[in-house]
């Protein structure tokens, strides 16, 4: 395996200030439109994030993967806050297709986005036809799309591994988010979810280069990212995963939840002040 040049890096604490199924029902400050996504990035980012993990919503409020609004979200980025990283995601919320999710990459041509393995490559027979899967990879690899892999479970991160080694992904540096508590009773994360996860990694990444991160959804969002920065990893937080400060108080917006983890981490001397 040829070294490649490795994507740029996650930023310590990634913004994700809406996800696929939340709305303003859950909480007021919930951003739907690509204005109110950017005035959460800016303010997300004063509060200490360098990077926002990007959906768009149709007028209907539906998790839509179009490209034009991602088009139009990343024109008012550059312009609003030009030193954020801009992921978009790919996810299908039991919507979309593989085809539909790569036919988004192509027509954007995003410098990053997200994609879960269970949705891009689904089954667990690395011997399937997976011509597709691989020609998109490859395709993310030599535009320098930055391809971040998510993961939602220690089988996922198996699953991961087994891809790389059929070169189905190919290179050898990757960007992972490992997902605690999406399917956990009440959709309720601790920080022990992490180890399993941890362990496949220490067991199977040989020589790979590994810039890892975790979402943790719940009350404890803010211990469970701590916990993954103690640990090595990086943080995805935000009102897509937790509305919840350390506290147990409801935060007040996204900004609030971003400037909770950083208290937590500069408590322990995890981030610079």
């Amino acid at each position: 395996m040829s070294k490649q040049v490795a994507p740029p890096p996650l930023p310590l604490i990634m913004l994700a200030p809406n996800g696929a199924r939340r709305t303003k029902a859950d909480h007021p400050a919930l951003p739907m439109t690509i204005r109110e996504t950017v005035d959460a990035a800016r303010a997300c980012f004063a509060a200490g994030a360098g990077g926002i993990h990007a959906h768009v919503r149709d007028e209907d409020e539906a998790h839509v993967l179009d490209a034009g609004l991602y088009r139009e979200l990343l024109s008012e980025m550059r312009a609003a806050v030009p030193q954020m990283q801009v992921q978009i995601t790919t996810e299908a919320v039991g919507r979309y297709s593989p085809e539909e999710q790569r036919a988004l990459v192509d027509a954007v041509m995003p410098e990053a986005v997200s994609v879960a393995v269970r949705e891009m490559v689904p089954g667990q027979d690395t011997s399937q036809d997976t011509s597709e899967a691989r020609a998109f990879y490859q395709g993310c690899l030599d535009r320098g799309i930055a391809v971040q892999h998510i993961l939602y479970s220690a089988e996922d991160l198996e699953r991961f591994f087994d891809l790389v080694g059929a070169g189905v992904v190919p290179g050898d540096a990757h960007q992972l988010l490992f997902v605690l508590g999406r399917y956990a009773a009440d959709q309720q994360s601790a920080p022990e979810d992490l180890e399993p996860f941890l362990q496949t990694m220490a067991d199977r990444r040989g020589d790979l280069r590994l810039d890892w991160a975790v979402c943790a959804f719940g009350r404890r969002e803010t211990e469970c990212l701590a916990e993954a920065v103690r640990r090595g990893g990086k943080a995805r937080i935000g009102f897509e995963n937790g509305l919840w400060n350390s506290d147990g108080g409801v935060a007040k917006d996204n900004a609030d939840r971003v400037r909770d983890l950083v208290s937590a981490l500069r408590q322990e001397n995890l981030m610079p002040a």
